[in-house]
């Protein structure tokens, strides 16, 4: 699904090899913990992308107890750097890896075919081997929510959007946050600004500001800090946050947010490892697979909205609500879907084109 978290410079990325020995050990004794690594992009900190696959670590540890070792590397840039964590982690002793990056997927797979005895398993990411699965969340099920609550509660009808790069994953967020707005306000419309990273608050502060100068009253992101939120919490708007919930960072703008929750995932997906039982899948989770979830909403947020919002979240869960049910217009008028159909999985990964109610134009990666 596009160059899912690229050009990302960590500090420290190329040192993180030395921290690692060498020799490969294969599959630990049965009697040994499960020795499992995570590879994140960035930071842990406290919010954000790379934090709520530690969270989901961390619940997977405590699930599974003394049946698994897990050790994490954090800031690992998508490039050699990359390559080489993977592998000497698979040549250290780790049994099960979870690359959590889209530009990662290269680098794993080389390794998945060097390793023929490890488990690797990619986020976001579409390639898979005899020991080589992926994994993703249907991030847009929380937009659409979000956005519905947006559409309804907006009194300038500018919606802003801070948005990282224009590959699949990202352009159907902003689509379905414009189709639930635009579900419950005809006259909402989205406008995007591209930071051309993950994780830079600099810029993402800086796009945030400019929105709200252009008169959006409310705003989110696809952007991996908790710069928006902080930039809405200090000029009096609305956000709605991303990744994680950020409400500590904005008590009064944040109204909601969309979540992913890996801890489920991870727990299951190791168990099946430790039984033996594993077998390379793609995994793509939403509402009802627990794998997403919206920050509760704010007590500003009227009754009558709360009230919509659960109702299409308990469809969703139910499978008879879809964000992207046709029609599905693009913004030069051309139709996507008609009526009667819902777009197909292949077709939301390939997404490249903006839908009705959304200002901005898509700048082709």
């Amino acid at each position: 699904m596009g160059n899912r978290r690229h050009f990302i410079k960590a500090a420290g990325g190329m040192a993180v090899a030395a921290a690692f020995g060498v020799g490969l050990l294969g599959y630990a004794q049965a009697a040994d913990p499960l020795k499992i690594g995570f590879v994140y992009i960035s930071p842990i900190g406290d919010a954000g992308w790379t934090y709520q696959h530690d969270l989901g670590r961390l619940q997977m540890e405590k699930a599974l107890g003394d049946k698994v070792e897990t050790k994490y590397i954090e800031n690992v840039p998508e490039g050699a750097d990359a390559e080489r964590v993977i592998r000497e982690l698979a040549s250290s002793g780790y049994n099960l890896i979870y690359a959590t990056s889209f530009g990662y997927m290269n680098y794993v797979e080389r390794v998945a075919k060097q390793f023929p005895n490890v488990t690797l398993m990619h986020a976001t990411g579409y390639k898979m081997g005899k020991n080589f699965g992926n994994y993703n969340a249907r991030f847009y099920e929380g937009r659409y929510l979000n956005g519905v609550v947006a559409g309804k509660m907006s009194k300038s009808n500018v919606l802003g959007y801070v948005a990282a790069f224009p590959i699949p994953e990202v352009v159907m967020g902003i689509n379905a946050f414009a189709r639930g707005a635009r579900s419950v306000n005809p006259d909402a419309e989205v406008r995007v600004i591209w930071v051309n990273s993950w994780y830079d608050p600099g810029k993402e502060r800086e796009a945030a500001l400019t929105l709200i100068s252009q008169g959006a009253d409310m705003i989110t992101h696809h952007t991996d800090s908790t710069a928006v939120v902080q930039a809405a919490e200090e000029k009096g708007v609305n956000a709605f946050s991303y990744h994680s919930d950020m409400g500590k960072y904005g008590a009064k703008a944040q109204l909601s947010g969309t979540t992913h929750q890996w801890g489920k995932f991870y727990t299951d997906t190791t168990q099946s490892v430790l039984d033996g039982t594993w077998k390379p899948a793609s995994t793509w989770g939403g509402i009802k697979d627990e794998m997403i979830e919206i920050v509760p909403l704010n007590p500003s947020v009227p009754a009558d909205v709360k009230a919509q919002v659960e109702k299409l979240e308990a469809e969703m869960r139910a499978g008879t609500f879809h964000p992207f049910a046709g029609p599905i217009v693009d913004q030069d008028g051309r139709t996507r879907v008609p009526a009667g159909e819902v777009i197909s999985d292949d077709d939301l990964g390939r997404m490249k084109y903006f839908v009705e109610g959304v200002a901005s134009k898509l700048r082709q990666n």
